[in-house]
């Protein structure tokens, strides 16, 4: 098959990737590298800040525009989460959750999906059980290696850097999208 050289991923990984109906990630060291910085806020409290990719932003929009549905269940409450997935248009969006589980069944249930059509992308510890259950677990670049040994896909950006733009396209090209956005964006 011409799509697995040209991916260089194996035809298992694409046939899962292929199912995929919803993206599910992680917020920080996914959507972001993971640091997180505070600034002295108008009213001399710290406020949070948080870098994002925008490459990953067109990732999910782009998803978006072939009907997959996106969201993040995160372990920490940020305003910078909630602007940033209000802006991507994400259907889905929890803070404050280090137990994951539950949400991941809650969406499942309300999409009326399976986990096999779920992907989930995360770094850490409090992600394993949403990668496992998941019918595409992935991790990005510079996830723990635990994370790494349990993933169907690795990605070779690290979180921040566009890792969620990497399993876009995945997903994409593995779902015959990808040439049609290349119509749409002038390419061919």
């Amino acid at each position: 098959m011409e799509v697995c050289k040209a991916l260089d991923v194996s035809k298992e990984i694409l046939e899962k990737a292929s199912k995929v109906k919803l993206l599910l990630m992680d917020v920080d060291g996914v959507l972001t590298s993971g640091q997180l910085f505070y600034v002295p806020g108008p009213d001399g409290l710290p406020a949070e800040f948080k870098a994002f990719n925008s490459q990953d932003g067109l990732g999910i929009h782009m998803l978006h525009s072939v009907g997959i549905k996106t969201g993040v269940i995160s372990g920490r409450d940020s305003i910078a989460t909630t602007e940033r997935a209000r802006i991507l248009k994400m259907s889905h969006v929890y803070q404050g959750f280090l137990e994951k589980e539950e949400i991941f069944e809650n969406i499942l249930k309300e999409e009326s999906l399976t986990a096999e059509q779920a992907c989930f992308v995360g770094d850490d510890f409090t992600d394993a059980p949403l990668i496992k259950a998941s019918g595409f677990g992935c991790c990005v670049g510079n996830a723990r290696p635990e994370l790494k040994a349990m993933a169907d896909y690795i990605t070779t950006a690290s979180g921040g850097e566009g890792a969620i733009r990497e399993i876009a396209e995945l997903i994409l090209k593995s779902q015959d999208q990808w040439d049609g956005l290349l119509r749409k964006y002038k390419f061919i």
